[in-house]
């Protein structure tokens, strides 16, 4: 016998996708929400801290991938996709990328904050007295220009997409996912030759912060980006499905534009 769930799906005379129950919105805000407290409670040294931090971004990460797989089966295998699905998950990438502006947008503003009136007791300087800032025109010059670089590889796998030259999209993308990997290793590298750290003042804090989550968040999008790379060799992304390609390349041109402000604001005037 035919359930009613299957027969209503059938009847379906509409292009929008209702979606089914799914526990992985509450799962994820659960996970989130220990990831802050994870994060307090380490910045303040409380005995198991790192516990609670590993535990819940693992939380996260997993709930992440079963998230995301459940969409791309939707799209992929369901075709609940439609025209207009996609215009309206564009618009929520769009959104969600209006807020990580907003997210970036604190941590300039508390750098400004400090650095355009600092308080006496740093002694009324920027950088503050003491602290030996890093070159910006060493290794932040050279991850400027490998970030920039990236994001011309990952808009050439674009138009190969587009064009449906499938070689082409698969060499460009694993170039961007190498520059990405270049980029967090001299990122890694920077952090442990730094002569300050989170806990020096206002100036470790605001530095960490900002390009901490930066490089949290250029992980993050290579990560999208190797996803990516998995579904163009199992021929899941065509000339007109390819929504998923495109909302990691947004937040990859996002990660370049952060990292530009980033360097102009943080490394070079804010180091001079």
């Amino acid at each position: 016998m035919i359930s009613l769930t299957k027969v209503s799906k059938s009847l379906q005379r509409h292009p929008f996708h209702l979606v089914d129950p799914s526990p992985w919105p509450f799962v994820a805000s659960l996970s989130t929400f220990f990831c802050a407290i994870g994060v307090v409670m380490y910045m303040h040294a409380y005995q198991g801290a790192a516990l609670v931090l590993v535990n819940s971004f693992s939380l996260l990460f997993l709930t992440m991938f079963l998230w995301w797989r459940d969409v791309t089966r939707e799209a992929t295998f369901e075709g609940h996709h439609t025209g207009i699905v996609q215009k309206g998950l564009r618009y929520g990438v769009f959104l969600f990328i209006v807020s990580e502006i907003l997210f970036f947008f604190a941590f300039f503003w508390a750098f400004f904050h400090s650095s355009l009136s600092p308080a006496i007791e740093i002694g009324s300087i920027w950088p503050p007295k003491g602290l030996h800032v890093l070159d910006p025109w060493q290794i932040p010059f050279l991850n400027t220009l490998i970030l920039l670089l990236s994001g011309c590889t990952v808009t050439w796998c674009h138009h190969a997409i587009v064009s449906n030259c499938r070689t082409q999209a698969i060499i460009s993308l694993i170039f961007t996912i190498v520059l990405a990997s270049i980029f967090t290793s001299f990122q890694i590298f920077e952090y442990n030759t730094a002569d300050f750290r989170l806990s020096d003042g206002i100036y470790g804090s605001t530095f960490y912060m900002a390009t901490g989550f930066h490089g949290f968040h250029v992980f993050v999008g290579t990560l999208f980006l190797f996803v990516c790379l998995i579904r163009i060799f199992k021929y899941q992304l065509t000339q007109q499905h390819h929504f998923g390609f495109e909302a990691a390349a947004w937040y990859w041109h996002f990660v370049d534009v952060v990292w530009l402000f980033l360097f102009v604001a943080i490394y070079w005037w804010g180091g001079c």
